[in-house]
């Protein structure tokens, strides 16, 4: 038994940042009295300057309150999402320690935070001195190391025997830093009181010690030049402590930089959603397209970014002056059922505006709190529709659920016979059905002899297995013979035997001239697609088709004898000569072979003649015509010499491919010009240098 991970986090702020951000109000502006006055004229407003009036100087932000309000808004989206679940504290650091806030559920909440830095009031200096931040960091510590209410609870409910509640916590320090130094001497002293507290909490029955802790540190710098310390992430200091430094310029790129960080702390993602209609202040009777850009859990997006990298990476893209990634979903018309349809969702997550105070996320929200509920489409490359996700208000809180893109699971699974688009494909369905009849598994008493695998029912079973699989095509459109259906199937249930009788080979060798004589009439083929449009093959390349197959089909079942003779009676047939390959037993052994080479190397001349001639004895291309009743009566051929199993010798067949070769190629000139087998290389080389002697003796 394991609880899950708590989420405490305890923001560290140095209350002595009082340079400036670089960040002016103009004060003018917020004084109607002073930023002009209304006069009318023929009905249109204009707005006049008052004179006589001295301008207000400008009012430049701090850097606290730049990381107030920065710190406010990243606690608005964490609350927002995760209410009451993610908790989070301030300490503030000047001369003494200020804790704003604790792990009470009522302190979890932006009023709550307001009046706690109205209170504390706006920076200060210190004087003379450097700010001791450890006094801070060693506050916080002792915050995490007390238990929150869940906590509490969890720990006083568990029993000896059960697994301890885990304690994490995120610490971030947000201060003005100089240089290196001070961090690296921030980062061990901070691991030294992280090491002491965590022995005092193990001995303290009302504390908690520290599983692991993240040290955040955000160095404010004003606008102007950067800050000289790069940013940079330390391995893990220890098994219970990582540290990470990072540098953010104060004032308007604060904010957009903590909603950054609060994506990484908290596992969120971005959506953006495109295309909203929204009606201008000015004219009600014209609308235009917004966008709104919502932080929800990243888990919402897990369904459609879960494909192939480079398929789903037109989906992210960067926002203006944004350091992360937003997912683009497309506005759809929305419905106002939302609470009597049911839609199929997989999960739902709550979600919270970027920009909360802007007119399009006001009415989006306004929107889907009155009710209503919107789809939004996920664009795709090939311009398909899709709706992925939907917006939809429960409880007053908003929700994103992500929609199913395939088939629910809740539906029925799909024939075999349903391809894209609900059409029947080609598959051999009552050909698979016949195929799994045949090869059904039952109960057998093991009764075989230890050590006798090869006759198992188990192994008899794959063997025959595999000859029903040997040749099997999936569908009618990629073969030709299985699909002539009652013309083919005495043949094809007989081959797949591991034996057969004299009358199964002679029903084979049937079919064979059944087809043969339906080729000789001109019988057109049966084929399932004749009834479909279109124009099919002629009726001579269909019967070449299931010759090809039934050849090839025949030589991949060879298991017996009996199967060789039906693979001899189609050769015969076609005035073929079957390959030595698919022989079972008449195939030439190399040793043998060699060894005949070798006699004949040794005879004389006389005894090479007669071998040549008793060799030569073999079938005709007539005989193998006459059928097998007729043959079996008539003298055998004479035995080839030594023993051969074969009726060619290796030579034999050696001088028949070297002379089959020697008639396609015509002889080269050199050779028939040759003079004792002696041909003469540069032959007008040689003229032209007599020529040039006879010249130079003239």
């Amino acid at each position: 038994m394991s609880f899950p991970t708590s989420h405490k986090t305890v923001f560290v702020l140095d209350h002595t940042l009082t340079a400036s951000s670089g960040v002016k109000l103009e004060m003018d502006s917020f004084c109607k009295s002073r930023s002009g006055s209304n006069s009318s004229s023929g009905g249109i407003h204009s707005l006049t300057q008052p004179i006589n009036l001295i301008p207000l100087l400008p009012v430049t932000k701090s850097l606290w309150t730049c990381a107030v309000e920065a710190i406010t808004e990243y606690c608005r989206i964490v609350w927002d999402i995760f209410p009451g679940s993610r908790l989070i504290r301030f300490i503030a650091v000047d001369k003494t320690i200020h804790k704003l806030s604790s792990w009470s559920p009522e302190d979890q909440n932006l009023p709550n935070l307001s009046n706690s830095f109205m209170l504390l009031g706006p920076a200060r200096n210190i004087g003379i001195g450097k700010l001791d931040l450890m006094k801070g960091l060693k506050a916080a510590v002792e915050v995490l190391t007390e238990p929150s209410a869940v906590q509490h609870e969890k720990r006083t409910s568990l029993t000896e025997s059960a697994t301890k509640v885990l304690n994490k916590g995120r610490i971030i320090l947000v201060t003005k830093i100089d240089n290196e130094d001070e961090i690296r001497a921030i980062k061990e002293k901070f691991h030294e009181a992280l090491l002491h507290l965590n022995k005092v909490a193990a001995a303290t029955d009302n504390l908690m010690a520290i599983n692991h802790c993240d040290l955040v540190i955000l160095n404010l710098w004003p606008e102007g030049p950067g800050c000289p310390i790069p940013r940079r992430s330390w391995p893990d200091v220890s098994t219970i402590m990582s540290c990470e430094f990072t540098n953010i310029q104060g004032g308007v790129s604060l904010a957009p930089k903590l909603c950054n960080l609060v994506l990484k702390h908290y596992d969120l993602a971005s959506t953006t959603v495109t295309g909203i209609p929204m009606k201008e202040e000015q004219n009600a009777s014209s609308s235009a397209n917004y966008d709104v850009e919502l932080f929800h859990p990243a888990a919402a997006h897990t369904a459609i970014l879960r494909g192939i990298p480079t398929e789903t990476a037109h989906l992210k893209t960067y926002r203006e002056g944004a350091d992360y990634e937003t997912v683009t979903l497309k506005w759809c018309t929305p419905r106002s059922n939302a609470s009597i349809e049911l839609q199929h969702c997989s999960s739902a997550y709550r979600i919270t505006s970027v920009d909360v105070n802007s007119r399009p996320s006001s009415c989006l929200t306004n929107f889907l709190l009155n009710g209503r509920w919107v789809m939004l489409e996920m664009p795709r490359k090939s311009g398909s529709k899709v709706i992925s996700h939907m917006l939809a208000c429960h409880g007053g809180d908003i929700y994103i659920h992500t929609m199913y893109t395939a088939r629910s699971i809740l539906e029925d699974p799909p024939s075999i016979s349903e391809g894209c688009g609900g059409r029947v494909t080609d598959y051999r369905i009552p050909d698979f059905g016949e195929l799994i009849k045949a090869n059904r598994l039952a109960p057998y008493p093991d009764t075989t002899p230890a050590g006798d695998d090869s006759s198992t029912p188990l192994e008899q079973s794959r063997e025959q297995l595999i000859r029903h699989t040997k040749y099997w095509p999936i569908t009618l459109s990629s073969t030709s013979l299985f699909t002539l259906g009652s013309h083919i199937d005495p043949l094809t249930n007989l081959m797949v035997k591991e034996t057969m009788t004299e009358d199964e080979v002679t029903e084979c060798k049937q079919v064979i001239l059944n087809l043969m004589s339906m080729e000789a009439r001109g019988d057109p083929l049966p084929s399932p697609m004749a009834g479909q449009r279109g124009k099919g093959l002629k009726r001579e390349d269909q019967y070449r088709a299931v010759w090809a197959e039934l050849e090839q089909y025949l030589q991949m079942h060879l298991h017996s004898q009996a199967h060789e003779k039906v693979l001899e009676c189609f050769m015969e047939c076609h005035n073929k000569v079957a390959s030595p390959e698919y022989k079972c037993d008449d195939k030439v052994d190399i040793d043998q072979a060699l060894k005949e080479l070798d006699d004949y190397n040794y005879m004389t001349e006389r005894e090479k003649a007669d071998f040549n001639t008793s060799s030569g004895n073999k079938h005709t291309p007539s005989d193998l015509s006459v059928p097998d009743s007729k043959r079996r009566h008539s003298a055998p051929p004479p035995l080839a010499p030594m023993g051969r199993s074969s009726g060619v010798s290796l030579l034999t067949l050696w001088e028949n491919k070297v002379a089959s070769l020697q008639s396609q190629c015509l002889e080269f000139q050199g050779r028939k010009r040759a003079e004792g087998n002696v041909t003469k290389l540069y032959v007008n080389l040689q003229k032209d240098k007599e020529k040039d002697d006879g010249t130079r003796k003239k």
